[in-house]
């Protein structure tokens, strides 16, 4: 096989065959394929694309790569979760131990921040003591024992995609819907859950810019699912503005625990309700997804995922003070508030500019970068008569991010005289 032959094929937007596909993944992921070559492939595929027949081949090649969890001895119908990424997405630490609480087995294998997004291992690993680092045994046994698992990918399982996932970071290729879908997908068909609930996020905080390319990366994930023998459920949700009123890791952990306990913001609430509404349908636990809502909605306004998020916390080793009292995590934080250029109405706020401003913090906080972030007091459609729009965190070693941090903050709002029309976050569902 010629890496190079393969690179200049996909360039000018011919096929590669499953047979050379996965001789591709299996020379890479062994170190016969150097890191130069599969960014060029990679470059290939963001401007070429891909077949849904190759990439339900490069997810196999991935999945087979490394070990595939067995979770067919646990009882019941297992229902993984999982985002494309978005700004303020703390869904997963609601959902998972919401769920779970529920009746359902949820096993979640979670990545890191990527982009201008935050990542599900960042935020937990935020809790004291508390480890993401699982052997497959563990895994399956914390999910057999307490009903949810929230583990970061190791070594061991699905190492092609772990390679890939960094080197797509590096090159520009984050976006490209059929890397999304293999690497997305490969994750959770090596993790062995019955059914996947599947969060596509769509806007200018999400990698998918708009509806149309949110669609066509839905579908492709379903139909991976589909060849694979999986339930698979695709919801289009819209990410403009940041979800709920934290962004970071520390603050987002701390509007988690909080939204568990019934006290979270509409939007972050409402869709934590249609994600879970949808895993419990799947799981058998509901009759459909808007008896599964209804569920979930008793549920957080009861609180009742809070004691299933202490167990995990205890189980994976973290202190589970932490979630008795999460505003610990960013008490010693230093604080600065961002007012409004004028009074008005927030028309748009630019998620993708608070991501980066807090990857940026966090760049600059080294190991308590946890306490970095930002807290909206306005979302699109308040009114603001002298308050102030948020709040900077960061650590008080750092120098004051009065400047540079605040003036990127005031500039991500967009204010008007009226309030604009809001559409609901749910865009689309994909089942098909």
């Amino acid at each position: 096989m010629s890496v190079r032959e393969l690179i200049a094929r996909k360039r000018d937007g011919g096929e590669l065959s499953s047979d050379e596909i996965g001789k591709l993944i299996e020379a890479y992921a062994s170190g016969r394929v150097a890191d130069s070559q599969m960014a060029a492939l990679l470059m290939a595929v963001a401007l070429r694309g891909m077949t849904a027949r190759e990439t339900a081949d490069l997810t196999l090649a991935m999945v087979a790569s490394g070990e595939r969890l067995d979770l067919s001895a646990i009882p019941g119908t297992k229902v993984d979760k999982h985002s494309t990424g978005g700004v303020g997405d703390k869904t997963t630490l609601v959902v998972a131990p919401l769920v779970a609480a529920l009746g359902v087995p949820v096993p979640k294998m979670s990545g890191r921040a990527l982009g201008h997004t935050g990542g599900t291992i960042d935020k937990l690993e935020a809790i004291p003591g508390l480890t993401t680092e699982m052997s497959p045994e563990r895994f399956r046994s914390q999910v057999a024992e307490i009903g949810v698992a929230i583990a970061a990918q190791t070594d061991d399982m699905v190492p092609a995609d772990k390679q890939i996932y960094a080197l797509r970071d590096a090159t520009a290729t984050v976006d490209s819907v059929p890397l999304i879908a293999s690497s997305v997908m490969s994750k959770k068909l090596a993790v062995g859950a019955d059914a996947i609930v599947i969060d596509v996020k769509a806007g200018g905080g999400a990698f998918m810019p708009d509806l149309q390319s949110a669609h066509e990366l839905a579908r492709a994930m379903v139909d991976i699912g589909r060849r694979a023998g999986k339930q698979v459920v695709a919801l289009i949700t819209r990410m403009d503005d940041p979800l709920g009123t934290a962004v970071g890791d520390g603050p987002e952990l701390i509007e988690a625990v909080q939204t568990l306990g019934g006290a979270g913001p509409a939007d972050l609430v409402e869709l934590c309700e249609i994600l879970g509404g949808h895993m419990l349908s799947l799981g058998g636990a509901a009759a459909n997804p808007d008896d599964g809502r209804e569920r979930v909605r008793r549920a957080l306004a009861a609180g009742a995922g809070v004691a299933k998020l202490r167990e995990m916390v205890v189980a994976q080793g973290g202190r589970v003070e932490t979630v008795d009292n999460p505003e610990a995590l960013t008490a010693k934080a230093q604080r600065v508030a961002v007012q409004a250029a004028r009074d008005g109405c927030v028309a748009a706020i630019d998620a993708r500019s608070i991501g980066l401003l807090v990857r940026d913090l966090k760049a600059e906080a080294g190991e308590r970068k946890w306490e970095c972030g930002v807290v909206l007091h306005k979302k699109a459609g308040d009114f603001v008569r002298g308050e102030p729009l948020a709040t900077v965190l960061a650590p008080k070693e750092m120098d004051p991010p009065r400047e540079w941090a605040t003036a990127r903050l005031r500039g991500a709002f967009r204010m008007a005289d009226s309030a604009p029309a809001r559409p609901d976050i749910l865009a689309g569902i994909v089942t098909t």
